[in-house]
Protein backbone atom coordinates (compact mmCIF):
# COMPACT_ATOMS: atom_id res chain seq x y z
CA UNK A 1 0.00 0.00 0.00
CA UNK A 2 2.80 2.41 0.91
CA UNK A 3 4.49 1.77 -2.42
CA UNK A 4 1.22 2.54 -4.22
CA UNK A 5 0.73 5.86 -2.35
CA UNK A 6 4.39 6.78 -2.86
CA UNK A 7 4.10 5.92 -6.55
CA UNK A 8 0.91 7.98 -7.05
CA UNK A 9 2.11 11.02 -5.11
CA UNK A 10 5.63 11.06 -6.45
CA UNK A 11 6.60 14.77 -6.93
CA UNK A 12 7.52 14.44 -10.62
CA UNK A 13 4.11 12.96 -11.37
CA UNK A 14 2.34 15.68 -9.39
CA UNK A 15 4.26 18.32 -11.33
CA UNK A 16 3.38 16.62 -14.62
CA UNK A 17 -0.28 16.47 -13.59
CA UNK A 18 -0.28 20.17 -12.69
CA UNK A 19 1.31 21.07 -16.04
CA UNK A 20 -1.24 18.98 -17.95
CA UNK A 21 -4.13 20.62 -16.07
CA UNK A 22 -2.66 24.08 -16.65
CA UNK A 23 -2.34 23.62 -20.41
CA UNK A 24 -5.75 21.97 -20.66
CA UNK A 25 -7.30 25.03 -19.00
CA UNK A 26 -5.43 27.42 -21.32
CA UNK A 27 -6.47 25.51 -24.44
CA UNK A 28 -10.06 25.36 -23.24
CA UNK A 29 -10.07 29.10 -22.45
CA UNK A 30 -8.54 30.00 -25.84
CA UNK A 31 -11.11 27.85 -27.64
CA UNK A 32 -13.89 29.64 -25.79
CA UNK A 33 -12.40 33.08 -26.56
CA UNK A 34 -11.97 32.13 -30.21
CA UNK A 35 -15.59 30.97 -30.48
CA UNK A 36 -16.78 34.12 -28.71
CA UNK A 37 -14.81 36.30 -31.11
CA UNK A 38 -16.17 34.36 -34.10
CA UNK A 39 -19.76 34.88 -32.91
CA UNK A 40 -19.06 38.54 -32.22
CA UNK A 41 -17.51 38.95 -35.68
CA UNK A 42 -20.70 37.56 -37.23
CA UNK A 43 -22.78 39.95 -35.12
CA UNK A 44 -20.56 42.82 -36.21
CA UNK A 45 -21.50 42.19 -39.85
CA UNK A 46 -25.15 42.78 -38.95
CA UNK A 47 -24.29 46.06 -37.22
CA UNK A 48 -22.06 47.30 -40.06
CA UNK A 49 -25.01 47.89 -42.38
CA UNK A 50 -26.92 50.00 -39.89
CA UNK A 51 -23.88 51.94 -38.74
CA UNK A 52 -22.71 52.70 -42.28
CA UNK A 53 -26.06 54.13 -43.35
CA UNK A 54 -25.76 56.91 -40.73
CA UNK A 55 -22.72 58.33 -42.53
CA UNK A 56 -24.21 58.63 -46.01
CA UNK A 57 -24.35 62.29 -47.00
CA UNK A 58 -21.96 63.72 -44.42
CA UNK A 59 -19.38 66.10 -45.93
CA UNK A 60 -15.95 65.00 -47.10
CA UNK A 61 -13.00 66.62 -45.35
CA UNK A 62 -9.39 65.50 -45.65
CA UNK A 63 -8.28 64.37 -42.19
CA UNK A 64 -11.85 64.70 -41.00
CA UNK A 65 -12.86 62.62 -38.01
CA UNK A 66 -16.67 62.27 -38.11
CA UNK A 67 -16.90 62.35 -34.30
CA UNK A 68 -14.98 65.62 -34.00
CA UNK A 69 -15.48 67.39 -37.33
CA UNK A 70 -18.85 66.12 -38.54
CA UNK A 71 -17.04 65.31 -41.79
CA UNK A 72 -14.78 62.47 -42.86
CA UNK A 73 -12.11 61.34 -45.20
CA UNK A 74 -12.17 57.72 -46.29
CA UNK A 75 -9.81 56.23 -43.70
CA UNK A 76 -11.61 57.96 -40.83
CA UNK A 77 -14.97 56.90 -42.26
CA UNK A 78 -14.09 53.21 -42.56
CA UNK A 79 -12.34 53.06 -39.19
CA UNK A 80 -15.28 54.78 -37.50
CA UNK A 81 -17.77 52.34 -39.05
CA UNK A 82 -15.67 49.35 -37.98
CA UNK A 83 -15.26 50.83 -34.49
CA UNK A 84 -18.95 51.53 -33.86
CA UNK A 85 -20.13 48.21 -35.31
CA UNK A 86 -17.52 46.34 -33.26
CA UNK A 87 -18.69 48.01 -30.04
CA UNK A 88 -22.29 47.07 -30.78
CA UNK A 89 -21.17 43.46 -31.30
CA UNK A 90 -19.19 43.32 -28.05
CA UNK A 91 -15.80 43.81 -29.68
CA UNK A 92 -13.13 46.48 -29.59
CA UNK A 93 -11.57 47.75 -32.85
CA UNK A 94 -7.91 48.72 -32.61
CA UNK A 95 -8.73 52.31 -33.62
CA UNK A 96 -8.05 54.82 -36.36
CA UNK A 97 -5.24 54.23 -38.81
CA UNK A 98 -4.41 55.80 -42.18
CA UNK A 99 -5.73 53.92 -45.20
CA UNK A 100 -2.38 52.31 -46.07
CA UNK A 101 -2.07 50.84 -42.56
CA UNK A 102 -5.67 49.68 -42.69
CA UNK A 103 -5.02 47.93 -46.01
CA UNK A 104 -1.78 46.45 -44.64
CA UNK A 105 -3.98 44.63 -42.10
CA UNK A 106 -6.19 42.85 -44.60
CA UNK A 107 -6.25 39.53 -46.39
CA UNK A 108 -7.28 39.22 -50.00
CA UNK A 109 -10.50 37.29 -50.63
CA UNK A 110 -12.08 35.99 -53.81
CA UNK A 111 -15.24 37.52 -55.24
CA UNK A 112 -17.27 34.44 -54.30
CA UNK A 113 -16.16 34.89 -50.63
CA UNK A 114 -17.40 38.48 -50.27
CA UNK A 115 -19.47 39.56 -47.28
CA UNK A 116 -20.44 42.68 -45.38
CA UNK A 117 -17.38 44.58 -44.14
CA UNK A 118 -15.10 43.55 -47.01
CA UNK A 119 -13.42 46.25 -49.07
CA UNK A 120 -13.18 46.79 -52.79
CA UNK A 121 -9.68 48.22 -53.30
CA UNK A 122 -8.32 50.03 -56.34
CA UNK A 123 -4.70 50.05 -57.52
CA UNK A 124 -4.30 53.63 -56.30
CA UNK A 125 -5.26 52.63 -52.73
CA UNK A 126 -8.82 53.95 -52.77
CA UNK A 127 -11.27 51.62 -51.06
CA UNK A 128 -14.99 51.28 -50.54
CA UNK A 129 -16.62 49.07 -47.91
CA UNK A 130 -19.39 46.60 -48.71
CA UNK A 131 -22.13 47.43 -46.22
CA UNK A 132 -25.12 45.62 -47.75
CA UNK A 133 -24.67 42.26 -49.40
CA UNK A 134 -27.10 40.10 -51.35
CA UNK A 135 -24.70 38.04 -53.48
CA UNK A 136 -21.26 38.38 -55.12
CA UNK A 137 -22.68 40.55 -57.91
CA UNK A 138 -25.30 42.47 -55.91
CA UNK A 139 -24.12 44.65 -53.03
CA UNK A 140 -23.86 48.25 -51.82
CA UNK A 141 -20.65 50.09 -51.05
CA UNK A 142 -19.83 53.21 -49.05
CA UNK A 143 -16.87 55.57 -49.21
CA UNK A 144 -15.95 59.23 -48.71
CA UNK A 145 -15.70 60.83 -52.15
CA UNK A 146 -13.30 63.73 -52.62
CA UNK A 147 -14.92 64.55 -56.00
CA UNK A 148 -18.52 64.51 -54.75
CA UNK A 149 -17.40 66.12 -51.46
CA UNK A 150 -19.44 63.74 -49.32
CA UNK A 151 -19.84 60.18 -48.14
CA UNK A 152 -21.72 58.26 -50.81
CA UNK A 153 -23.30 54.89 -51.29
CA UNK A 154 -23.43 53.12 -54.62
CA UNK A 155 -24.58 49.79 -55.99
CA UNK A 156 -22.38 47.14 -57.59
CA UNK A 157 -24.61 47.25 -60.67
CA UNK A 158 -24.02 51.00 -61.04
CA UNK A 159 -22.39 52.00 -64.35
CA UNK A 160 -19.59 53.83 -62.48
CA UNK A 161 -18.77 50.70 -60.48
CA UNK A 162 -18.50 48.64 -63.64
CA UNK A 163 -16.70 51.28 -65.73
CA UNK A 164 -14.33 52.71 -63.11
CA UNK A 165 -14.07 50.51 -60.01
CA UNK A 166 -13.84 47.16 -61.79
CA UNK A 167 -11.49 48.61 -64.43
CA UNK A 168 -9.08 49.80 -61.70
CA UNK A 169 -9.68 46.93 -59.29
CA UNK A 170 -6.72 45.66 -57.30
CA UNK A 171 -8.89 43.16 -55.44
CA UNK A 172 -11.29 42.37 -52.63
CA UNK A 173 -9.96 42.52 -49.08
CA UNK A 174 -11.09 41.64 -45.56
CA UNK A 175 -9.77 43.13 -42.33
CA UNK A 176 -7.65 40.82 -40.23
CA UNK A 177 -9.40 39.58 -37.10
CA UNK A 178 -6.31 40.62 -35.13
CA UNK A 179 -7.65 44.21 -35.30
CA UNK A 180 -10.54 43.18 -33.05
CA UNK A 181 -10.56 41.97 -29.46
CA UNK A 182 -13.29 41.14 -26.99
CA UNK A 183 -14.46 44.14 -24.97
CA UNK A 184 -13.22 44.25 -21.38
Amino acid sequence: MNKLIHHILYPDKILALIIICFFTCIISENSHASAMTHNNMENMEVHLSLVAEHYIGIPYKFGGDPEKAGAADNSHLLCDIYDKAAKQAGLKFIGYMPMQYLLDNTVQVQKDELKVGDMVVLYDGHAAMIYKFFNKDDFYLIYASFIKEQVISFHSKNAVYEAYWLKNLKGFYRLSQKLFTAQD
